[in-house]
């Protein structure tokens, strides 16, 4: 691969388990959280945990960052700015296309380079290492740590230039958002009119629209299970980021205003820490 050292920013639901699978990989990585404490995991796999952030970019060749949002990724960048130069950050984030940009200028100023790499799965595709990551950026920078994501990620699409990938992302959560919405409806549905939800999983596993996330968010549902493996309030988040490149492009989406407003709702109800499939505890309320 060529990389001596990487560095990982951000070890939250999906960013532990990434770093994790890294380190389990075997690449030589730094890890770092602004919360101390979750570190323990990837250090006994083999990673090297620092206390200050900088110390990733005087240190590493790449840094990855997987933070919560563009106000984190912009202070952790401003932290390592002095050791910028030669290095390759890749963001596998999700914020804002017009921030994606201005990152962008930013690092290529500092005489860095840059990788968009959003990624499309929550928690348990990251622990079992089967994200789906969309690349946008230079072509050189790509090819150089796209091996990199092996340990982490099933596939690799590349989309073009910067912000290509957070718009492909940002494209595919506005159907994701739909179906997670429209699946909690279902079992709404099926629970008012007394149902047997176990069944109705398996006729839903066994039809067209079957997949993966349906499996998994089905069965939550059933067992009203809400530990989150994508918590509302990250899923709020993402939804505001679609509505406003939406609004941008002059668009209207009125199935993602209706999910948004009802995963608003959800989090005013303290739900916010909660699974995505906790917005049917909203249904409820209508």
């Amino acid at each position: 691969m060529g990389i001596a050292r990487v560095g990982f920013a951000g070890l939250g639901s999906m960013g532990g388990p990434m770093a994790l699978n890294l380190a389990r990989a075997g690449i030589p990585l730094l890890v770092w959280n602004r919360t101390p404490g979750k570190t323990s995991e990837q250090v006994a796999a083999g990673a090297e945990a620092v206390e200050d952030v900088a110390e990733l970019f005087a240190r590493c060749e790449v840094v990855i960052l997987m933070l919560k949002d563009a106000a984190a990724v912009d202070a952790v960048l401003d932290r390592g700015r002095p050791s910028l130069a030669g290095r390759t950050i890749v963001h596998m984030g999700t914020t804002a296309p017009e921030h994606s940009r201005q990152i962008e200028a930013g690092l290529l100023a500092a005489g860095a380079k840059y990788v968009e790499a959003p990624v499309s799965g929550s928690r348990v595709p990251a622990e079992a290492g089967e994200l789906v990551a969309m690349l946008a950026g230079d072509p050189g920078a790509i090819t150089e740590i796209r091996e990199l994501l092996g340990p982490m990620c099933r596939e690799t699409v590349d989309c073009g230039p910067i912000p290509s990938a957070l718009l492909m992302k940002l494209a595919v959560n506005v159907h994701l958002t739909s179906v997670m919405t429209s699946l909690a409806e279902t079992v709404h549905f099926a629970r008012a009119h007394g149902l047997d939800l176990g069944l109705l999983a398996d006729v839903l596993g066994a039809g067209q629209l079957a997949s993966p996330i349906l499996r998994v968010k089905a069965s939550k549902l059933v067992d009203e299970d809400f530990a989150p493996q994508a918590s509302i309030a990250n899923v709020l988040a993402n939804v505001e980021v679609i509505a406003a490149a939406a609004r941008e492009a002059g668009l209207t989406l009125p199935l993602l205003e209706a999910s948004h407003a009802l995963y608003a709702e959800t989090a005013r109800r303290g739900f916010g820490a909660e699974d995505v499939v906790a917005v049917v505890k909203a249904l409820g309320t209508r």
